[in-house]
């Protein structure tokens, strides 16, 4: 009977030696799966952190981008309003450039017809009168008693002007000189034998120097007083046609020598007959 239980108690122990080395290696089993429990935590945080980090750095791209696209979006609205703002230049300069070539074009139509009938009216005043109006040889077959001393005739461009001195006048006056009548007669007996039907001015100049008469404020108005003289005595004392005569001052604006001399200012102070190529209406 001892022995029984003495191999019992032998069992016994090595079933409790077998659970306990049991217990030892499931503990440290289960230390080991905790490590790698823990290994491949600490890697998908790893792998987390790095995914955060690429998703930040993929949100800046996409801000950055973004970003950029507003630029665009907005260079290219301003380059279409500038491009239109051209379109509208471009249109407006066209148009100006149309309406100038129109003008041009009317201009140059209004020119030729000009040019027409100056040709026209030169051929026609060329024939009425011949090549008096402008050669001075000519001028002086037309006009063979225009030697009255005194007085000058002088062809100027289509018009032929017979100069009265100022010495016809009194002093600073407009009042003919009583020998003046004679003189005026003279020249315009002659005028009236080589141009009887011709339009004629009568135009009074002065010198530069300023009036000294309380009756004239000005030069011109002395030109005119003057002219206006010769004109009444024409039309008073002559057989010029009024119709045929106009009257003009021009002060001292037309000098034909210059005022720096004392001759030179007399000369100026004149009244012309200035023989017209146009004729009077009718005649």
């Amino acid at each position: 009977m001892p022995a029984l239980p003495l191999a019992r108690d032998r069992r016994m122990r090595a079933v409790v030696a077998v659970i306990c080395l049991s217990s030892v290696c499931a503990a440290a089993g289960c230390a080991n799966n905790s490590m790698m429990l823990q290994s491949q935590v600490q890697q998908l945080q790893s792998q987390q952190t790095v995914l955060s980090q690429r998703n930040q750095e993929l949100q800046n791209r996409a801000s950055t981008l973004d970003h950029d696209n507003q630029e665009l979006e907005s260079l290219l609205a301003q380059s279409r309003q500038q491009g239109k703002i051209f379109e509208d230049q471009l249109a407006a300069t066209r148009d100006q450039l149309s309406g100038a070539t129109s003008q041009l074009a009317r201009l140059k139509v209004e020119y030729d017809d000009t040019s027409r009938k100056a040709e026209t009216l030169a051929a026609s005043t060329k024939r009425r009168i011949g090549a008096t109006i402008t050669a001075h040889n000519s001028l002086e077959q037309q006009l063979p008693a225009i030697t009255i001393p005194g007085v000058m005739v002088r062809a100027d461009g289509d018009v032929i002007r017979i100069e009265l001195p100022g010495t016809i006048f009194e002093q600073g006056s407009a009042r003919l000189l009583p020998q003046a009548g004679a003189l005026v007669d003279q020249v315009a007996a002659e005028v009236l034998r080589a141009y009887p039907n011709q339009i004629i001015g009568v135009e009074g100049h002065t010198d530069s120097d300023p009036v000294r008469s309380n009756k004239w404020s000005s030069n011109h108005q002395l030109s005119i007083g003057r002219a206006m003289a010769v004109y009444d005595h024409l039309v008073g004392r002559t057989h010029v046609y009024p119709g045929q005569l106009f009257v003009v001052g021009h002060g001292a604006n037309h000098p034909v020598v210059s005022n720096g001399t004392a001759e030179g200012k007399q000369r100026n102070r004149r009244v012309e007959l200035v023989v017209y190529p146009d004729r009077i209406p009718g005649r």
